[in-house]
């Protein structure tokens, strides 16, 4: 008994000298990634210094603070598909729409400190959809050709590959082609008519199964240069004959002032090579197949122009 009287002054010193902490607040995950319509667990450890029953609240951040949990209870779209343990939060089938930043606040009054938090985020991950591709019918030798592929709704963003007649590409210093795996941009420098092939991509985040786009038929041709230059030589001849001509009847009085035959003249000149020149541009359509850009989103229409009655 006189060794414990003796023990019993230094415990109390002790217990004086070393309090108990106040209210600490932790988690044991600050970021938390779970597939899209899956369950979520976000955990809040506590420890209070006198208070046995602390507040506990759960807030989103966002453009503005909301509730999550507030006096005993689940709020907004958390409302009967979320529970809470201890301090523990678990969300149940979770969407894009709930990750975020959430912070849960332990408040204790009787603490000599009386608010503790912790941070949480949330990421919702997210499969690719089927990638939309921009693939052009067809287009000439020698020219730049871009071929593009995006998938806007994958978390994390997607990477792309290509492929031709359901065969991977793939890049090496000899290929006349550039990939960028990130972007989806499949890019031929100068193609020629061993390009021609179908074209398909694939969209993949290591989140559910990856994506491909419907494949397309793209075509390279050859430029028809024969046609281009007889059209041309057939414009020069018009211009050299209009002009040989016209200079020799104006020698000989032709174009003088009233005379009948100037104007007949003028507009058969005229005709002629309003006639070459469509010629030219018909035969560089034809021949000229050129890289025809994707097609472009519709755009609303819009009054443009007024009428009366």
């Amino acid at each position: 008994m006189e060794g414990t009287s003796l023990y019993l002054p230094i415990v109390i010193l002790l217990m004086q000298c070393c309090p108990s902490l106040p209210v600490t607040v932790s988690t044991n995950r600050h970021k938390v990634e779970v597939h899209e319509f899956s369950d979520a667990v976000l955990s809040c450890i506590f420890h209070t210094e006198k208070d046995p029953h602390p507040r506990i609240e759960w807030k989103k951040r966002g453009k503005d603070v909301s509730f999550v949990y507030f006096d005993g209870h689940f709020k907004g779209p958390f409302e009967g598909r979320a529970s809470i343990e201890g301090a523990t939060v678990t969300l149940r089938r979770v969407t894009q729409e709930d990750a975020g930043e959430y912070r849960c606040e332990i408040s204790a009054p009787l603490d000599s400190v009386s608010l503790g938090e912790t941070n949480v985020t949330l990421k919702v991950l997210v499969p690719p959809k089927i990638p939309s591709c921009d693939i052009p019918s067809s287009a000439v030798t020698g020219s730049v050709v871009q071929l593009r592929c995006r998938d806007q709704q994958g978390i994390p963003p997607a990477t792309y590959s290509w492929f031709k007649d359901n065969q991977p590409m793939s890049l090496s210093p000899n290929k006349t082609y550039d990939i960028d795996y990130q972007t989806g941009l499949l890019e031929f420098k100068a193609v020629s008519k061993e390009d021609t092939g179908r074209y398909s991509c694939l969209a993949t985040n290591g989140v559910g199964i990856p994506q491909m786009c419907e494949a397309k038929q793209m075509t390279i041709e050859d430029i028809n240069v024969a046609a281009v230059v007889a059209a041309v030589v057939v414009v020069c001849l018009v211009v050299v004959v209009c002009g040989c001509g016209g200079f020799l009847l104006h020698r000989n009085g032709f174009f003088s002032p009233g005379h009948r035959g100037r104007s007949f003249w003028i507009s058969q000149c005229h005709g002629a090579a309003h006639i070459s020149s469509q010629t030219l541009h018909r035969t560089e359509d034809t021949s000229n197949v050129n890289y025809i850009p994707p097609p472009q989103e519709p755009q609303d229409f819009k009054h443009t122009q007024s009428f009366m009655l």
